[in-house]
């Protein structure tokens, strides 16, 4: 059985992969309020429209 990622509890069918409607949501306002963050790797800006006039 798989436990919910939020409190690890038994996860309910309705709500997978989390145990109650209360994770579920919890899960969601951490994506919203920026709590998940993905990483990315910093470029080089050459390239990219800096807003600059070039010849």
């Amino acid at each position: 059985m798989t436990t919910c990622p939020i409190c690890d509890k038994p996860t309910a069918a309705e709500h997978a992969p989390f145990c109650s409607r209360g994770c579920k949501d919890r899960d969601l306002l951490q994506w919203l309020g920026d709590g998940y963050r993905i990483p990315v790797k910093e470029s080089d800006e050459e390239g990219l429209d800096t807003g600059e006039n070039h010849p």
